[in-house]
């Protein structure tokens, strides 16, 4: 070959790539909404990289997220979810309780959803059954909501003697009501009072705390809430502060002082969400991805804080226990 022809050849190639790149597909989009905040959810959002990463995508590798966070104010969840379809992602992941993935449903019902919630997903609308959900959305059934009872059991079962127990309610939470009536029913069969106190503000969660220790109740159960979760620090430090055991739904609070906590292992279901999306950037349709659910439920007790409270953990209950944080 020709110097003349080599160098004409080389100079051909190097405008390839530009139509090339045009004619490749983009880089695959995944939206992340949330109606938790960024800040404390760390750890849960690095559990759902890990899951894409097991899937074989790494983000600025080859796929990009994009996250909107609710902080706790549902409203806002709508609007995000607006975005993100308009911003043409490939998959939405929603996670932080129901009212995200409600808000990505009503914003889109072709692009495949992936939900990551404690709320029952076939009693809320979200799927049409657990094995086949058809339609655009599939996800991760925590299970979460549906265990107050036990909750309020395994707080009777530490301390027998108390007959008043509190019980923290976000009224802005659609599925505080449901909770709020298992937890009632619970009550009722134990021969327990509650005294049930709102909260849906940093303020009022002062407030209902305060008022609680006015009403002398011996205990408290927080019901399940992503804002609730997000505001774990502050919950934990009020407990703290005013000598009131309490129950929660995740180890997030044990681990931020409170002293019981039951339910899944949160990371994990954010890995699982994870796993799914990168099945459905790889071909996979929502409707044909059974809605997963955990097997099992961790019981974590701190009992340092147990022992800043003066109380001893009944035998039973440190044999049942899945961590215990000293």
């Amino acid at each position: 070959m020709k110097r003349r022809e080599f160098i004409t050849l080389l100079g051909g190639a190097a405008a390839w790539p530009l139509t090339v790149r045009a004619q490749q597909p983009a880089m695959p989009v995944v939206g992340f909404l949330s109606s938790r905040a960024p800040g404390e959810s760390a750890d849960l959002a690095a559990a759902f990289r890990q899951g894409l990463a097991e899937a074989g995508y790494v983000e600025g590798q080859n796929v990009s997220l994009e996250f909107r966070w609710g902080e706790g104010r549902y409203e806002r969840l709508a609007g995000y979810a607006v975005e993100l379809v308009r911003r043409a992602v490939t998959v939405i992941v929603t996670a932080g309780g129901d009212p995200a993935a409600q808000a990505a449903k009503a914003a889109t019902a072709t692009i495949p959803i992936v939900f990551v919630s404690g709320s029952d997903p076939v009693k809320v609308g979200l799927v049409a059954s657990l094995n086949r959900p058809g339609g655009n959305i599939t996800g991760v059934h925590l299970l979460i909501l549906g265990l107050g009872a036990k909750r309020l059991g395994l707080l009777h079962e530490l301390m027998p003697t108390v007959n008043l127990v509190g019980l923290l309610v976000n009224p802005n939470f659609a599925d505080a009501l449901t909770q709020l009536r298992d937890v009632e029913d619970a009550a009722q069969s134990l021969g327990l009072k509650l005294v049930v106190q709102k909260a849906g503000t940093e303020i009022e969660i002062d407030t209902a705390f305060a008022d609680l220790v006015r009403q002398k109740t011996g205990a408290i159960l927080v019901i399940s809430d992503p804002f609730f979760a997000s505001q774990r620090l502050q919950i934990a430090a009020l407990a703290a502060r005013y000598a009131m055991p309490a129950m929660f739904e995740l180890r997030e609070y044990a681990i931020a002082g409170g002293l019981m906590s039951y339910g899944p292992d949160l990371a994990n279901g954010y890995r699982q969400g994870g796993v799914y999306a990168g099945k459905i950037l790889k071909g996979a349709k929502p409707a044909e991805l059974p809605v997963e659910q955990p097997t099992k439920f961790e019981l974590v007790i701190n009992l340092k804080t147990a022992k800043a409270l003066g109380l001893q953990i009944p035998d039973r209950l440190l044999a049942l226990a899945d961590e215990v944080i000293e």
